[in-house]
């Protein structure tokens, strides 16, 4: 058995090329916008609903969030759970993005359109998270 069967026997990847390629991708997507959390957090305050409190604090949990559900979906014990902590986690920050592109105005250097094409955008995120909860990407369970 070569090396990269035995690493996909580790981490029970799924079948074919693609929803290797998902699960990867996501991980490694929600792991880099955790980091970012912890690199860039003025630009997360900055999209935090002012009515909403505690900024700082849910700006540092959500990217601790994401780094840790990003990790999880490769351990194949996690990866159901961990997908559904991640499409929960893009349920709980939607608002910031209603947000967004309810106050264009606080955004300048962001294109209205860009401002609304985040908002389907979250789905898509969501249903990427929901897809490692499947059968298809959990092989052994």
């Amino acid at each position: 058995m070569n090396y990269l069967s035995k690493f996909s026997a580790v981490l029970q990847l799924p079948y074919g090329w693609w929803k290797k390629l998902v699960l990867f991708g996501l991980a490694v997507f929600f792991i880099n916008v955790g980091v970012d959390h912890f690199i860039n957090p003025a630009f997360y305050l900055s999209i935090m609903p002012p009515a909403f409190p505690m900024h700082a604090e849910a700006v540092y949990v959500s990217g601790f969030f994401e780094i840790l559900g990003g990790i999880c979906v490769l351990i194949p014990r996690l990866r159901i759970i961990a997908g559904w902590g991640l499409a929960a986690l893009l349920v709980a920050v939607y608002p910031a993005n209603i947000y967004m592109a309810l106050t264009p105005e606080a955004f300048p250097d962001i294109p209205v359109a860009i401002l609304y094409f985040r908002l389907p955008l979250q789905f898509l995120f969501f249903y990427w998270a929901y897809s490692v909860t499947r059968a298809a990407y959990n092989p052994n369970n």
